[in-house]
């Protein structure tokens, strides 16, 4: 029979902070870049923001695989709110 692995208490919180976000972090990322594709897409405004959504699932996806591909939670959470910064932004900016 195998031990059992037991994680240290740290480990358990850098899992946690993780999975927060990949959760939240992503739905955030994937929401602001709904918002700032749709408002620069040509075409009707319907059209548009579809085609915003569809895509914002890939992006979503993206945000999941780089929160568990990063070295560390904290590169994890800056590699989200670089991006989320960047499109609230232009979201601002484009009103």
């Amino acid at each position: 029979m195998k031990k059992a692995v037991v994680l240290s208490a740290r480990e358990r919180w850098a899992v946690a902070s993780r999975a927060l976000a990949a959760i939240l972090g992503g739905y955030g990322v994937a929401a602001l870049f709904t918002g700032a594709l749709a408002m620069h897409l040509p075409g009707r405004r319907s059209e548009a923001t579809l085609t915003a959504m569809m895509l914002s699932f890939a992006v979503y996806a993206g945000a999941v695989i780089w929160v568990f591909a990063a070295r560390s939670a904290w590169q994890a959470w800056l590699g989200l709110a670089i991006p989320a910064a960047v499109l609230g932004a232009l979201i601002g900016w484009s009103r």
